[in-house]
């Protein structure tokens, strides 16, 4: 075995040791189609007040950009399948933001792989990214052999589905690389168009993400919903399943091994009152290292008075707001 060989097998090894459940390599390249298809997603408006995706376009379709000299790209997946879930009638959370910010654990396991990539081969220049840098993980994981973009824009894997965070490293290291996964498996199905509430999945492979419950309950920052949505929210206070709940391949999924993913009780405990009763001072100490603080205790707060006066009036006109 070569020396790119040798380094791959320890990667994979140490990768699969940090609980990472898959583990792909790809050669470093400028990704020219995939720069096309976000220029375009990104003059049609679709990442809606989002400015951030338009910024840094070039560090996201050239990773050498991000790390010079880089020579591979090593993409890893995290199962989150959460083993308990929610009371039938309590407010949606997504279910990756049922434990732990993902952002702090997997990042944790990124600097410590790096660390003994560095202990155990030699100086290597490289960064570790996990859904806060211009990375497209997606198409990477695709090119690493890790699965294929479905129909509703996630990542999917014939063994798992598609609960799972989705890991980068960048790294000037040559090595062996893995073919890209090849052939796409949604087939005729339609389920996650056909079930989207707010109708923001499109033909082609195209989610509107100005028209996505996440969107709305995570990302938009402003004090009112738009009343065009009124009653389309499904009950969802704090992101969207629903395109992954009707995927066939979910029926794959397996509870998550990992401990900082386990539900916290007051995701898996709390009634619409809990969280209507629910002060600012106990937010912050319950939800300190979730998910939920991306939204804020305002914006739960907003996106609860919306789904419950979503569901006691009819709705508004397109173009007003709504609390």
């Amino acid at each position: 075995m070569n020396q790119a060989g040798k380094n791959t097998t320890i990667i994979k090894e140490l990768a699969r040791r940090y609980g990472f459940d898959f583990c792909g390599i790809a050669k470093a390249v400028k990704l020219e189609d995939d720069a096309r298809r976000l220029e375009n997603w990104l003059n049609k408006g679709m990442h809606g007040k989002m400015q951030y995706m338009e910024n840094h376009f070039d560090l996201r379709i050239d990773p050498v950009k991000l790390v010079p000299g880089a020579r591979s790209i090593i993409t890893l997946l995290l199962n989150y399948t959460p083993s308990e879930q929610q009371p039938a009638d309590a407010p949606k959370v997504a279910r990756y933001a049922f434990g732990n910010d993902y952002h702090e654990v997997i990042r944790e396991k990124l600097n410590g792989i790096l660390a003994e990539i560095r202990a155990t081969i030699g100086e290597v220049h490289g960064r570790g990214f996990v859904d806060s840098a211009p990375v497209l993980e997606r198409s990477w994981a695709q090119r690493t052999g890790l699965g294929w973009v479905g129909k509703n824009g996630n990542l999917l894997n014939k063994e798992a589905g598609s609960y799972f965070f989705i890991a980068t490293l960048i790294v000037d290291l040559e090595l062996e690389y893995d073919d890209p996964f090849a052939g796409d498996f949604c087939g005729t199905c339609t389920r996650c168009i056909d079930n989207c509430p707010t109708d923001a999945i499109l033909p082609g492979k195209v989610v509107d993400g100005s028209k996505c419950i996440s969107y709305f309950t995570i990302e938009l920052k402003d004090a009112l919903m738009p009343a065009g949505m009124k009653n389309q929210f499904d009950n969802w206070m704090f992101g969207c399943d629903v395109c992954q709940e009707v995927c066939p391949w979910n029926r794959f999924s397996k509870p998550t091994t990992e401990i900082k993913f386990s539900p916290l009780p007051a995701i898996l405990n709390f009634t619409t009152s809990d969280w209507e009763d629910l002060t600012e001072e106990q937010f912050k100490i319950i939800f300190k290292n979730s998910p939920l603080k991306r939204s804020k205790f305002a914006g739960i707060k907003r996106n609860l008075r919306f789904i419950q006066a979503s569901s006691k009036a009819p709705a508004h006109p397109d173009g007003d707001t709504v609390e």
